[in-house]
């Protein structure tokens, strides 16, 4: 009799806010670091890194052959020439470092697909956290609002918390290097290759 009002009782506080809110942010820590800790073990993650590193000086050599075009024209072409060569090697890296980094996945999915639909079917229709910003204090759209305190449902609140933790468990697992991870790094990449060489 005591277990069945301790489990309803343990129900209806996972399932209520400010109960909802620190269950679902324990299990977003939970997944990241089970995620972590199987690609620490599946995946030589020091290599990895190593050749993100390598990766990224190429890319960052880009724009330094590009300046080469107009002050020493000879020099760009060659240098061109060799970068292209490397790049086709490189492509194939990042390739194989694509497959290295599914390893974990492939052993996650089917459980992590059948806690979520668990989950969201616990959680189906109920408010689960009180939103971390109110749409009234955005410009031009807050005025369209109504205002008052808004409630997010269970996906809307995990995605939130994973954003931060997964990154947080990475750094503190010494997963995530400088050159691969964090937004600075990826549009640092993506300006690099939006680069294009001037024909010469």
């Amino acid at each position: 009799m005591l277990s069945i009002i301790f489990q309803n009782a343990f129900l209806d506080w996972i399932t209520t806010p400010p109960g909802s809110m620190i269950f679902v942010l324990l299990l977003s820590i939970a997944t990241a670091t089970i995620s972590t800790l199987l690609t620490k073990l599946l995946v030589d993650t020091e290599e990895i890194n190593r050749k993100q590193k390598q990766i990224k000086a190429h890319e960052e050599e880009k724009q330094k052959i590009i300046d080469l075009a107009e002050v020493d024209p000879e020099r760009y072409r060659k240098a061109r020439k060799k970068w292209e060569r490397k790049n086709a090697m490189y492509k194939q890296t990042q390739q194989r470092m694509s497959l290295q980094r599914m390893k974990p996945t492939c052993i996650t999915f089917l459980p992590m697909i059948i806690i979520f639909a668990f989950m969201n079917f616990l959680f189906s229709g109920k408010q689960v956290a009180l939103s971390p910003m109110n749409a009234n204090d955005v410009p031009l759209i807050g005025g369209f609002i109504r205002a008052g305190n808004v409630f997010i449902n269970f996906t809307a609140w995990y995605f939130l918390c994973s954003l931060g933790i997964n990154t947080l468990v990475q750094r503190l697992l010494k997963l995530q290097s400088q050159a691969s991870g964090g937004m600075g790094g990826m549009f640092a990449g993506q300006k690099a290759k939006a680069l294009e060489f001037p024909d010469v």
